[in-house]
């Protein structure tokens, strides 16, 4: 690994972005199916966003609920 990247890719920078972007919108155009799949899948993702930010909006994080421990399972090097 000269390069250091732990995920090397295809199409590294903007130009992956615009790959899957033009990958989703062929999908989206070529194949209906797709369009109900992609749809459910908004849908949802904004579902559980919006509770996520309800429930951490009544619910905050404590500073005694953090744990300080770096290395819970001893597995420090």
């Amino acid at each position: 690994m000269a390069s250091g990247n732990r995920f090397p890719s295809l199409f590294p920078g903007r130009s992956g972005l615009v790959a899957v972007v033009a990958v989703v919108a062929v999908l989206l155009i070529g194949l209906p199916p797709y369009r109900v799949f992609f749809l459910i899948s908004i849908l949802l993702g904004l579902g559980i966003f919006g509770l996520l930010q309800l429930w951490y909006k009544y619910k905050p994080v404590k500073s005694e609920d953090v744990h300080d421990d770096k290395h819970p399972l001893g597995l420090d090097r």
